[in-house]
């Protein structure tokens, strides 16, 4: 039997590739070693606005609507809560980012998204001088919940391999890839930061962008919404709350450090004014591209090898886009965006 697809990860990148297949009855099978982390450990919220400068990030207006639905069929398919809404309050440091704000307001593409009414503190539990701009349309997903139990009911109908992917075992012959016992019409390489030791794209101009959280619990606190401030605090329920992240492309090892942690809490302690205490740290290497553009496409010299990759930081909005744009191209010979396609990159 040869199968259509092998998928290569199984983070938020390759979830979003596997609902394609399972949408068009494609048959598949996943290899995942969970050696990446960054979908994981990530935020979870959803929010097309960048809030450092006010503006949308690149085609994000559409990007939000595919991907609710998208995460809202995957709900109903496990049959466990993963999104719910959750607005973002934007804290000012200055009146001059309040008038900034109001000005993002006035932006045709902007408004459906910026609130133009200010909005006061009355939680004493955090130092917020000049009130918040509130984010519209914003709302959080359990990604590591929504990973596990996927990728639990793909092992448990055998379509799920937990082992580490041996490019050396790849034999591309003209109508199929052979992978061990393995034949596939069409292998995705979805691996997120994983990539750089794959010799098929290991040529991409993808680095790794380390990103660190502290999870914290304070009973105090009280924060029914996510709060930016030069970090987010974004409530779980029960007192517990995720802080973050930092942003380190120097360090590309998996471990968390004293350094972000300390850069976190001096962050946080600025405009917190409670008592809290942090009980777990995570971290996870973000697959970024110096462009700013994900990595989608096909191999430059095998046409049934493809890459899926290079989501950054916002890989909650682009996975469900990316992956529908990737599967159009293989099955339909629908074109990729100039800006998305690997090809840009060929002549490196």
């Amino acid at each position: 039997m040869v199968l259509d697809y092998i998928v290569v990860g199984f983070g938020l990148s390759g979830l979003s590739f596997v609902e394609q297949l399972e949408n068009h009855n494609k048959s598949y099978m996943v290899y995942e070693d969970f050696s990446q982390k960054s979908s994981r450990v990530a935020g979870g919220l959803y929010n097309p606005i960048i809030l450092k400068r006010f503006t949308m990030a690149w085609q994000a207006s559409q990007q939000i609507k595919t991907a609710v639905s998208f995460y809202k069929n995957v709900e109903t398919k496990l049959k466990k809560p993963l999104v719910s809404e959750l607005p973002i309050l934007r804290r000012f440091n200055a009146v001059e980012e309040q008038n900034s704000w109001f000005e993002a307001c006035d932006k045709p593409l902007l408004e459906e998204f910026l609130s133009s009414e200010l909005i006061r503190n009355t939680n004493p539990a955090i130092d917020i001088p000049f009130h918040y701009g509130k984010v519209k349309h914003t709302g959080k997903i359990d990604i590591s919940n929504m990973l596990s139990a996927y990728a639990k009911n793909l092992k448990e109908n055998n379509m799920l391999i937990d082992e580490t992917f041996e490019y050396d075992k790849v034999a591309i012959v003209e109508d199929y890839i052979q992978y061990k016992e393995v034949k596939c019409r069409h292998i995705v390489f979805a691996e997120g930061f994983g990539v750089k030791n794959n010799p098929f794209f290991n040529n991409l101009p993808l680095y790794g962008n380390k990103g660190e959280y502290i999870i914290i619990k304070s009973e105090a606190l009280k924060l029914k919404e996510a709060v930016k401030s030069s970090i987010f605090i974004i409530p779980f329920g029960n007192d517990f709350y995720k802080v973050g992240a930092t942003y380190n492309s120097q360090d590309t090892s998996p471990e968390i450090t004293i350094a972000a942690k300390e850069e976190l809490q001096k962050k946080l302690e600025k405009f917190l004014k409670v008592p809290y205490r942090v009980v777990d740290q995570v971290a996870g290497i973000r697959p970024t591209v110096r462009d700013r553009r994900p990595l989608i496409g096909t191999h430059a010299k095998y046409a049934n090898v493809h890459i899926l990759n290079g989501m950054g930081s916002r890989g909650i909005l682009l996975a469900p886009t990316m992956a529908k744009e990737l599967y159009k191209y293989i099955e339909k010979g629908i074109s990729l965006d100039k800006e998305i396609d690997c090809k840009r990159y060929e002549n490196l």
